[in-house]
């Protein structure tokens, strides 16, 4: 069966109930940023969300080998693992606003597989060399602790060819245009052919932005900050910019000197001034279920085995009034299109066949 998550960040005060909600809609993941600048610890509220659930799987969406020490993130999953009964899930990227807010760098793709296997290790109740120190989880019996799925998030070449050859779980943050979708799944089936690695091992999807919503106008309105923030990715100071297409290849290099981070994840973005009604359109997916639903289904036909929803807010502050509207405007969505998706894409093993 398709996976369906959403995004959200953690809110002191506001998560669990949310993630209730985010449960009773049907959706099968919640994920919450780690950024510490900018939003609540995701663990703790993970925790409570845990406790306010039942199925929804939950996690980090996504964390970083940069603010937190592999070991203090593996206890923090494995804990969470425990308390959820084995509904925990790992994403992990190379590290962007929690990095930057605290003048650092991100991570380089060495130290992103490195910290990925670490984490796999210690869970295990395994054995990490650090630095020449013999490092385990004393806490943890070998075997005690379910293994927790490393998902990792990628947007160019070279972290989707490592996500390739490491990750249970590959999820490109390329945006929502078929070309994109298309781009990144040709360079990972390249890549795990060349790997050797089972295809059934490694499940496939990708971030979506998306809003659904009777008023097409509406929907573009509340995408635009989502679609900053893809091209944002797709623009990072180091990164090339060779393979994009040309609706975004000029403001992914814009977004390098340009990008407010003051402002990351915000309504109040100034980089916001060159994402236009008709690029939105373009990254997006914005408008009706029937519209919805038709551009999706292109984009699952490529094999596309889970998508996390990048939605939006019609509140830019107080935080828990801005994440709650989050799941508010995913509602529709929820209602009106999942079920639809789950008749016509009902296998997992489909997507796995159709790649």
């Amino acid at each position: 069966m398709i996976e369906i998550g959403i995004v959200n960040e953690p809110s002191a005060g506001f998560t669990a109930p949310n993630a209730k909600r985010v449960e009773d809609l049907g959706f099968e993941y919640l994920l919450m940023p780690d950024t510490q600048n900018l939003s609540a610890d995701p663990y703790g509220q993970l925790s409570l969300a845990a406790a306010a659930t039942t199925k929804v799987k939950i996690g980090t969406g996504v964390t970083n080998p940069i603010t937190r020490d592999v070991a203090v993130t593996a206890g923090a999953l494995a804990t969470l693992q425990i308390e959820s009964g084995g509904r925990t899930i790992c994403g992990l990227g190379r590290g962007d606003s929690s990095a930057a807010h605290i003048g650092k760098k991100q991570a380089t793709g060495e130290q992103l597989v490195a910290y990925a296997n670490a984490i796999r290790t210690y869970i295990a109740g395994g054995e990490v060399d650090r630095d020449g120190t013999k490092s385990k989880m004393r806490w943890i019996t070998p075997g005690e602790v379910p293994p927790v799925p490393i998902d990792i998030a990628c947007t160019g070449p070279k972290t989707i060819e490592l996500a390739a050859d490491v990750a249970d779980r590959v999820s490109f943050a390329v945006g929502s245009a078929p070309e994109r979708i298309k781009w990144a799944m040709d360079v990972f089936n390249a890549r795990m052919l060349i790997n050797g690695r089972d295809r059934r091992n490694v499940q496939v999807g990708a971030y979506i932005n998306l809003v659904c919503d009777d008023d097409e106008q509406r929907a573009v309105n509340l995408a635009r900050t989502g679609a900053g923030l893809v091209s944002h990715f797709a623009g990072m100071k180091a990164a090339s910019t060779d393979h994009l297409p040309p609706q975004i290849k000029t403001i992914a290099e814009n977004l390098k000197s340009q990008y407010d981070m003051a402002h990351h994840a915000q309504e109040r973005g100034t980089h916001l001034r060159m994402i236009d009604d008709d690029f939105v359109r373009w990254m997006a997916i914005c408008g009706s279920p029937s519209l919805c639903l038709e551009k999706l289904r292109v984009l699952l036909d490529m094999g596309l085995q889970h998508i996390y929803l990048l939605g939006g807010t019609p509140y830019a502050e107080p935080h828990g009034m801005r994440i709650t509207g989050i799941v508010d405007v995913a509602e529709q969505f929820a209602t009106d299109v999942v079920p639809q998706l789950r008749k016509e894409y009902g296998s997992s093993e489909r997507a796995i066949l159709t790649t």
